[in-house]
This record gives C-alpha cells, sequence and structure tokens, in this order.
C-alpha cells in the first residue's frame, strides 16, 4: 500500500491506492483519519510506505475534472477496505447520483433496513474515499445537513458545486 497527498481547492487530501485501486482519499485533519488509517494498515498487514502508485494519476485526472465541472461520475478502481456492512453501505453510495441527494432513512431503506438509520450513518462516517465515494450526500431526513468528516462547511460546498454543474439547482440550496 503507498500513500501521498493531493492538494484540491478543499485543502490538502491524503491518498492511499493498492494494486486493486484507491483505497483512501479523504481530507487531511479529519477526526477519523487514525481510525481509517489503522483499518487500513491491519489491512496491509505491512508498512504504508510514501510514494508513488499508477493509480494516482488517474485519481489526480478525475478529481481535478469533478472539480472544474467536467467530471460527475468516477471510472477509477476502488479497493473498499472494512467490514462487509460498510462496503455494502460504501456501494450503495456509490448508486446516488451527481447532482443528488439521499437522507439517511432512504439510504437505510434501499439497503433492505429501515431501522438501521444509525449504523448506516456510523459507516458512512467511516468512508475513507471522500467525493468518489459520495457520502457528502447523504442529509438528515429534513434537508439539513448533517455530519460529515471533511466537516459541513467542505459538505455544503460539495453539494452547491454539483447542484451547479449538474444543471438541477444554482447557488445556496441550504443555511
Amino acid at each position: 500500500m503507498v500513500i501521498t497527498h493531493i492538494e484540491t481547492p478543499l485543502g490538502k487530501m491524503r491518498a492511499a491506492a493498492t494494486d486493486e485501486g484507491i483505497c483512501l482519499f479523504d481530507f487531511e485533519g479529519r477526526r477519523m483519519m487514525d481510525k481509517i488509517m489503522n483499518r487500513l494498515q491491519a489491512h496491509a498487514g505491512e508498512e504504508i510506505e510514501e510514494g508513488e502508485h499508477f493509480h494516482f494519476k488517474t485519481l489526480e485526472k478525475q478529481i481535478n475534472e469533478y472539480f472544474n465541472g467536467e467530471r460527475k461520475e468516477f471510472d477509477l478502481p476502488l479497493h473498499l477496505i472494512g467490514t462487509a456492512f460498510q462496503k455494502k453501505v460504501w456501494e450503495g453510495l456509490l448508486t446516488i447520483p451527481y447532482g443528488e441527494t439521499r437522507s439517511y432513512k432512504q439510504q437505510s431503506i434501499f439497503l433492505g433496513d429501515v431501522k438501521a438509520i444509525r449504523a448506516v450513518a456510523g459507516a458512512n462516517g467511516e468512508n475513507g474515499i471522500a467525493i468518489i465515494v459520495p457520502c457528502h450526500r447523504v442529509i438528515g431526513e429534513n434537508g439539513n445537513l448533517t455530519g460529515y468528516g471533511g466537516g459541513l462547511p467542505k459538505k455544503k460546498w460539495l453539494l452547491e458545486h454539483e447542484a451547479k454543474h449538474s444543471g438541477k439547482g444554482q447557488g445556496l440550496l441550504f443555511n
């Protein structure tokens, strides 16, 4: 497993990759970063080294296209590292279209268990592949912005960016 850092309009992000795909792309300094890194380290079973990886070029190209409003879907290989339930939740996030949102309840229903709202929210919070696995598209039942590992200002920015570039909305969406 190899790790690097990528500058974005929302700040520095940490990326990690295995030969299978991107397994980390998250905001530096986020509260859950140590827990996520421990999970990746346990999976890797060896030191995570800083360096170059062939998946990083694709990641950087696609993330720049996203921030420029030119990319609405990512097609780079992902390596989801987590429990079976976490992977199921994260795969469900990948089905939320660009420029749209879902509530935690809607996400729970989609996954087949309306009562799993808290568990779904917890798995969303442990998503270590920000933006690409779009946990920022999940909001409160009442339409309010709720928790986001990168912080609510970044979540708001991402949702407004997508609304602007999707043609589904313009300007401020959330207060």
